[in-house]
């Protein structure tokens, strides 16, 4: 069988999107939305104060607060 030469494609300026999106350790919890039956990443905001984030079909919004104490849990419905 002959060797079967691979071709690799260098794009400058491309990054794998968690760099380019600048999410690399980006905290973030796993949220069920009950609206849709769709499922997304909800990231934390800026200021570190919630969780913030949209539906991905409807754009039904979520804010998820930050505060002492907290929980272990990573994932949520929003109902």
């Amino acid at each position: 069988m002959p060797h079967r030469r691979r071709d690799i494609v260098d794009i400058t300026g491309l990054r794998p999107s968690r760099e380019r999106a600048g999410l690399r350790g980006r905290p973030w919890i796993a949220v069920r939305w009950d609206c849709c039956s769709a499922y997304s990443r909800v990231y934390r905001n800026q200021a570190g104060t919630a969780y913030e984030g949209r539906c991905p079909r409807c754009m039904r919004a979520i804010r998820v607060r930050v505060g002492p104490g907290g929980t272990n849990h990573r994932f949520f419905i929003a109902q």
